[in-house]
């Protein structure tokens, strides 16, 4: 995981001293390579609390500044969902977010993770609004990777706006396949423009969303974001089959997470 780290600074290196393709015609902004120990740096991550069911009926309680559900070891940022009583929960688990410490405007955002399987569990790497207070889904959502553990090996891609939502059956969205996701490290990947949206991994491209110049209500992706990474447990979707009592404690892996932007001003 070390060397992989190693080969890849040296192609940034390589690439800004010698010009490569568009590809690579970018900066790196803001990145995590997760190699400290202990809790998640907070100079760049905040946490969501709570456990009122997120408006989609989960049932972990997430938690803050709690290496039981977020910390990071062996080069890895882990979010582990447990099995434990929590006020009124039955779950624990943990949403990591960048809101106010880091939120942009376009970019390509990457994230290497390696995801947990077992029904009933729904991990996570979106992105919304960086709002104050956000208007869901009129603010906009982007999913760059959502599994739910019933249908194992299937990765979600999606967006959310106004009028592009899955509460009125009109949501945006495209499925791929990749079946050894929760044995191996994928990147999952967006890639958004003021004209698209393109989601990807593996720099396998499998959803794409153009701007249709109709108004925010279609498009609400002109402002900044930020990045949202968690485990739910249960919930209207993740929930649908149940959850499998058996499968905790739950661990979404992490090696790094990357942002990019275009030197010129978007």
């Amino acid at each position: 995981m070390q060397t992989s780290k190693f080969v890849f600074w040296c192609i940034i290196i390589f690439c800004f001293n010698n010009g490569c393709s568009n590809h690579h015609k970018f900066e790196l902004v803001w990145s995590d390579e997760f190699n400290y120990s202990g809790l998640p740096d907070s100079t760049k991550w905040n946490y969501d609390t709570g456990g009122h069911g997120w408006g989609n009926n989960e049932l972990q309680f997430y938690t803050s500044n709690r290496v039981e559900n977020a910390r990071v070891e062996n080069g890895n940022l882990v979010i582990e969902a447990r099995k434990e009583k929590w006020q009124d929960n039955n779950y624990t688990s943990a949403r990591l977010i960048t809101k106010g410490k880091g939120d942009w405007k376009y970019g390509r955002v990457e994230v290497k993770a390696r995801i947990p399987k077992g029904v009933g569990s729904w991990p996570a790497i979106w992105m919304l609004a960086s709002t104050n207070p956000l208007v869901w889904p009129d603010d906009g959502e982007i999913d760059i990777m959502e599994h739910v553990g019933y249908d194992q090996g299937n990765i979600h891609a999606s967006i959310h706006t106004k009028d592009y939502n899955h509460v009125i059956n009109t949501q945006k969205t495209a499925i791929v396949n990749v079946p050894d996701c929760s044995e191996q490290f994928h990147v999952y990947a967006l890639d958004w423009t003021k004209d698209s949206i393109k989601i990807f991994v593996d720099d396998r491209s499998y959803f794409s969303f153009a701007n249709e110049h109709k108004g925010k209500g279609t498009w609400p992706f002109d402002m900044p974001f930020h990045l949202l990474l968690n485990i739910a447990v249960g919930g209207n979707w993740g929930g649908q089959k149940g959850v499998n009592e058996k499968i905790f404690p739950l661990k979404m892996e992490i090696d790094y997470v990357r942002v990019y932007q275009f030197p010129e001003k978007n």
